[in-house]
């Protein structure tokens, strides 16, 4: 704000509380739950499926912690792998006139510093890199929560570095990673792309 002092020392903010949804609002009536399903009960809209997805992720290596939103990361391994995370979906909430074609974007990310900005150059700034694709084709069976609508591509950082790619096709990631893996074959798959295919 204008006028206000600055000060020489950098604060860190304390670790976020874990909320369970009947914390209330102070002079309001209404509680955390409220404000959940008013911005958070629509699975299928884009920023959520990719919330959504990173949580799969997370629990199938078992992470522990909420997500850190300014992470050049998605989720940290206990076995300390750095894990991006992106999602994408042939249906969507607006109106279509056919499938998405299923096409992953950022791949290369300048990361970010509270106290120097962002980097000059973007980078591939994990050591895996997972494509969660939900798999249904109609609304009627559309279903988030179905673990069994979810496949993964699993792919190590340096096969995407040397192709150079910021952005992949479905088509150009089937060549490069093979076949997808179920979220039950996921946390083995992202555990040998860590260690080089091994």
């Amino acid at each position: 704000m204008r006028g206000m002092p600055i000060d020489k020392e950098w604060k860190t903010a304390p670790p976020a509380e874990s909320l369970f949804g009947s914390e209330r609002f102070t002079g309001l009536d209404a509680n955390v739950l409220d404000f959940w399903r008013f911005a958070m009960s629509d699975l299928r809209v884009n920023n959520l499926r990719g919330y959504l997805a990173e949580f799969l992720v997370a629990r199938a290596v078992g992470a522990s912690g909420p997500r850190v939103e300014w992470d050049a990361y998605d989720v940290l391994a206990p076995d300390g792998t750095t894990i991006e995370v992106k999602s994408s979906a042939y249906l969507q909430v607006w109106e279509q006139r056919r499938p998405t074609a299923i096409t992953f974007r950022g791949l290369k990310a300048r990361p970010w510093n509270p106290r120097t900005g962002y980097a000059d150059e973007a980078t591939y700034n994990s050591d895996v890199y997972v494509f969660a694709i939900q798999t249904a084709t109609t609304h009627e069976t559309y279903d988030p929560l179905d673990i069994a609508q979810w496949e993964f591509y699993v792919v190590p950082r340096d096969s995407l570095a040397v192709l150079g790619f910021k952005t992949i096709r479905l088509s150009t990631l089937s060549m490069l990673a093979g076949e997808p893996v179920s979220y039950r074959a996921l946390a083995d798959a992202i555990r040998r792309s860590a260690k080089g295919g091994e």
